[in-house]
């Protein structure tokens, strides 16, 4: 009798371990960026597409904000990261929908130092996919508006980045743009007098107002753009 309860008790025990092992764990869900949430258009209203890193991520949603009922703001669905990022999802970026305005950049994941000491992507293949992507962009027949790259601050950085790297992308930048007749958000110039208010000390980021300063000229220039269609 004894033998047979404890076997019954192993038993239940067994089944109660296994249930459990079972039964899914319940996974931590990443939150989603407000910015990267999809817009639903206004009819009627002009479509603006935001292409870049994580410092057009930081001022999406001030632009939204500033365009409301005014312009459907949109933007890529991820960090742009460097230009063969662009050139490899570009077409899939822009879709088959028509945009009127194309605010976009690339740049400080091109030039950040990688481990081997080398820039992720050098000055002259920057400039050949700079160009691949302008000639695609342009076929879009949207008004296309370059950002160029913000700052970097003299400080240590990781991954490793200097401003005249910076200076010297956004020259080769400028005269892909200059060629292709295509307007000019300079951001570098815009932001450079007032670094130390606007951006976090020792990163290549912004603090939240230092976003919003961003978006009022990135306003201006889409405002600008669409006013000469």
């Amino acid at each position: 009798m004894k033998l047979r309860f404890a076997l019954a008790t192993l038993l239940v025990a067994g089944t109660a371990a296994f249930a459990q092992s079972a039964t899914p764990k319940a996974t931590k869900t990443t939150k989603r960026d407000p910015a990267m949430e999809p817009v639903t258009d206004q009819p009627g209203l002009p479509r603006v597409l935001l292409i870049g890193d994580s410092i057009s991520i930081g001022y999406t949603l001030p632009v939204r904000d500033r365009l409301k009922g005014k312009v459907n703001v949109h933007r890529i669905p991820e960090n742009g990261g460097p230009t063969t990022n662009g050139t490899a999802k570009l077409t899939k970026w822009l879709g088959t929908n028509q945009w009127d305005v194309i605010h976009f950049n690339w740049g400080l994941h091109d030039l950040k130092f990688m481990d081997n000491g080398k820039p992720q992507v050098s000055l002259e293949d920057y400039e050949k996919n700079l160009r691949e992507l302008v000639k695609q962009l342009k076929k879009t027949n949207a008004k296309l508006i370059w950002c160029a790259t913000t700052p970097v601050p003299e400080a240590k950085l990781t991954p490793p980045r200097k401003d005249s790297d910076v200076q010297a992308y956004n020259a080769v930048a400028k005269k892909v743009m200059d060629e292709n007749k295509i307007a000019i958000n300079d951001l570098y110039a815009y932001t450079l007098p007032k670094l130390a208010e606007v951006q976090i000390p020792a990163n290549v980021h912004f603090k939240k107002d230092g976003s919003e300063f961003l978006a009022r000229k990135v306003v201006q220039s889409i405002e600008e753009a669409l006013g000469k269609r």
